[in-house]
């Protein structure tokens, strides 16, 4: 499993791709790193991309578990887009969603990048990888 940081300068997003096997310890590390990146880079809304997940061995209880906890992203104004284009990844991303609106009312589950580009407004970001 692997991720990594890209960051859009003019537009202040920060995007998070995610490749292969999530789990619920790799769920935790990414939360914690989100929360990290999210502060150095001021981002103004937060991109989650799960389009290269091959295998999504993450428990119902553990998506409860982190819709409960302080979103990992400060200022629950900004926007979230979480990117799941696989059925059931969609499915649990909806439920973790709908568990909390109240603490993320700008959280939004897409299929696709270009649905996530379009809930944000921007056309053609230019995302550089960051350290």
């Amino acid at each position: 499993m692997a991720f990594r940081f890209e960051f859009d300068s003019a537009n202040r997003i920060l995007l998070l791709r995610v490749d292969g096997r999530l789990t619920d310890e790799l769920l935790g590390e990414l939360y914690k790193a989100i929360r990290k990146y999210s502060t150095v880079t001021d981002a103004r809304a937060g991109i989650l991309d799960f389009s290269s997940v091959t295998e999504f061995a993450v428990s119902s209880e553990i998506i409860r578990q982190f819709a409960h906890q302080e979103p990992a992203m400060p200022d629950a104004r900004r926007p979230r887009i979480v990117v799941a284009p696989q059925t059931h990844a969609f499915g649990l991303f909806r439920m973790f969603q709908l568990t909390r609106e109240d603490s993320r009312p700008r959280l939004t589950i897409v299929h696709t990048m270009d649905e996530a580009f379009a809930a944000l407004g921007v056309q053609s970001p230019q995302f550089e990888p960051l350290e």
